[in-house]
């Protein structure tokens, strides 16, 4: 077992250097022709085309390696996850725990923090804070409020009339914008160079989920549908 190489990290592979049986010794030629091999199977992975099924499964098992904590509850890789993040720990400093005197300390620094808030210092600055203002000065910003009309609760300004928008094609949620953004946020632990391997991985996981579901849910209307039939 080898401390993972920083290469072999960014490319989403720190769980081949876990399992080495070479020498714990960075910088030597087998390191430098695994990271080399490697990068070539990302590059390979990253460039071949969405639709594949041989390389979605890449694209999961690599997404899997990279962030194994947020796939260790599969019930088939799961195991082999757990164990690659105690491998890991296993050879990651222990800190210590913090002392008595570390405690007082934080506490004693945070009851000397400045703790003004920006807003309320504004705030303060206002001269009508604890009071209205003269009723002069009530009209003259009743006068500058710009008028606007409300239809059928939605805002419109007659100079600038909005067009209507056809909503009846959809299904009252952005399933894509969804799945960017959850994708988004699963690959923002990720190296840099696999967030897009990530990215797709996530999309691709959800899409089949979905369609497992719809799958379920149309085999439980024929199982019904045949009930009623009897």
């Amino acid at each position: 077992m080898a401390m993972p190489r920083k290469a072999m990290k960014d490319l989403g592979f720190q769980a081949c250097c876990l399992r080495c049986d070479a020498q714990d010794i960075a910088g030597t030629e087998r390191c430098r022709a695994c990271i080399s091999h490697h990068r070539k199977v990302r590059d390979s992975i990253a460039k071949a085309p969405q639709s594949d099924e041989l390389f979605q499964l890449a694209r999961d098992l690599l997404a899997m390696a990279a962030n194994p904590n947020r796939y260790d509850h599969d019930e088939v890789h799961g195991p082999t996850l757990i164990d690659q993040q105690r491998l890991a720990n296993s050879l990651a400093e222990a800190k210590p725990l913090p002392t008595t005197e570390d405690i007082e300390q934080l506490f004693t620094r945070q009851a000397t923090r400045d703790k003004t808030s920006v807003v309320q210092t504004v705030g303060n600055q206002n001269p009508w804070k604890d009071e209205l203002p003269p009723e002069e000065i009530l009209e003259q910003m009743a006068d500058s409020l710009e008028i606007e009309e409300f239809a059928h609760g939605e805002r419109t300004i007659p100079s600038r009339p909005i067009a209507a928008v056809d909503r009846s094609d959809r299904l009252g949620e952005d399933r894509k914008m969804s799945d960017k953004v959850v994708a988004e946020r699963v690959s923002a632990d990720a190296p840099e160079p696999l967030k897009d391997i990530v990215e797709s991985a996530t999309i691709a996981e959800r899409e089949r989920g979905r369609l497992e579901w719809e799958s379920a849910k149309s085999e439980v209307s024929e199982l019904l549908d045949d009930d009623l039939d009897l």
